[in-house]
């Protein structure tokens, strides 16, 4: 598969690799903690509050306080390599990292998965709606609440 493939997934290695060229080309330091708390998001098969992350670093026997990884979250977003799920106050790995975009999250009620999806139709459907009640829109995040296939079916082992 290439990049331009729909199903193309990068490694977890070569997705951290980018993370550090697009902070070197904007003149910013991915640092230590930074790329950390970046690890953590992006290993993490749902979305992580700031305390749960706190507590990974803690087991990775580091000093911390919710300022430090509250900072590191701050930086992350303004780069674009993570989304705040307002709705759950938690933060998701960006699946565009190098472009910025707003985003639509499918959040699943039952057993907590979330996917983002970025789609241009929607995006410039909401920019029109709020140019006619001359409204500027400066970002823009759509939360969805329904339920995954799997806890649709029953399958899912998170249900419970």
């Amino acid at each position: 598969m290439y990049p331009s493939d729909p199903g193309y997934a990068p490694s977890f290695d070569t997705r951290l690799a980018q993370a550090e060229t697009l902070c070197q080309e904007r003149g910013v330091r991915l640092t230590d903690l930074r790329r950390r708390v970046l690890e953590i998001i992006w290993s993490h098969p749902k979305p992580m509050g700031a305390y749960a992350i706190l507590d990974v670093l803690r087991g990775d026997g580091r000093q911390g306080a919710p300022p430090t990884v509250y900072r590191a979250l701050d930086f992350l977003l303004e780069q674009g390599l993570i989304h705040r799920l307002a709705s759950l106050n938690v933060y998701a790995g960006c699946c565009q990292p190098g472009s910025r975009h707003g985003g639509q999250f499918l959040i699943c009620r039952d057993c907590g998965q979330v996917n983002e999806m970025n789609s241009p139709a929607v995006e410039n459907l909401l920019c029109a709606e709020a140019a006619a009640h001359c409204f500027e829109v400066l970002t823009q995040m759509v939360e969805v609440l329904g339920r995954c296939p799997d806890c649709q079916r029953g399958t899912s082992s998170d249900v419970g």
